[in-house]
């Protein structure tokens, strides 16, 4: 039985994206992945990812062998609270936070190859954040996005 921990990541935390270091040290490989969902620019300069929709998203699957990646993912994938309030001061942090669920990923000629966990949020919350649909399904921080 494996204990390697499988994640797909599609923002911030990819390979060559800016907070790649919060989880760089635990990663044992790293292969491009696609995953069902819809993908969102939230105001705060990063994404969000639905399991709603029939699109794709693209992405990395990351594999950690320490149980202790997914704690410190855990607590980096929580919204900055002050951030947060500034930028949507209507919408309730406690309920707008990311949720880590198991989720199909696929390589990218789309044959499935593992369940990994992701950070997902449901359309309601993308929406009470201001999300804007990414249509390519592909974020990067080198994109420009409009808010």
């Amino acid at each position: 039985m494996s204990s390697l921990i499988h994640l797909f990541v599609y923002g911030t935390l990819k390979p060559g994206e800016p907070n790649h270091w919060v989880c760089a040290e635990f990663v044992v490989d790293a292969y491009p992945a696609i995953a069902p969902g819809r993908l969102y620019h939230l105001p705060f300069g990063y994404p969000a990812m639905t399991l709603a929709g029939s699109d794709s998203v693209h992405g990395y699957v990351l594999t950690f062998a320490d149980l202790a990646a997914l704690s410190t993912l855990d607590e980096f994938e929580q919204h900055c609270p002050d951030t947060f309030r500034r930028v949507v001061p209507e919408a309730i942090y406690e309920e707008n936070q990311y949720s880590r669920q198991p989720i199909h990923v696929f390589n990218p000629k789309r044959w499935q190859v593992e369940v990994a966990w992701g950070y997902v949020m449901t359309h309601q919350q993308v929406y009470a954040l201001r999300g804007v649909y990414v249509p390519t399904g592909n974020w990067t921080a080198a994109n420009e996005y409009y808010c």
